[in-house]
């Protein structure tokens, strides 16, 4: 259901879900693609091991980095991010994480709620 009012949550709140296939990663969805017409807004911590493998999907989505040290493949692009860093990740491009920090990694990640490019295979 699409909120008509704004929405207040507390990071807290939310509680962690493991992120599939991924190590030592966990998600807390703060607005969900049912809230919102057209994008949705996650929190992901990745303990000092954390991974999440490749992989690729028809959207696009933003990622900020609030703390840690964040290692972000994306085709045979390699970045090393830090607090207060951003980067956008185009649609259907193979894309890793991992967390080259000696703490947690946390980083916002929000997401279109339909794909923006057709499906590549």
């Amino acid at each position: 259901m699409v909120l008509d009012k704004p929405k207040v949550v507390q990071l807290e709140d939310v509680k962690p879900q493991n992120v599939e296939n991924a190590v030592d990663t966990t998600i807390r969805v703060l607005i969900s693609g049912e809230e919102a017409p057209t994008y949705a807004m996650r929190v992901f911590e990745m303990g000092p091991r954390g991974y999440i493998p490749a992989h690729s999907h028809p959207w696009e989505h933003g990622i900020f980095v609030l703390e840690g040290k964040l290692r972000i493949k994306v085709e045979n692009e390699v970045f090393e991010l830090e607090p207060n860093t951003a980067i956008y990740i185009p649609p259907n491009k193979v894309h890793e994480y991992w967390n080259i920090g000696g703490g947690r990694v946390r980083f916002i990640c929000t997401i279109p709620n339909r794909p923006t490019a057709p499906l590549q295979t």
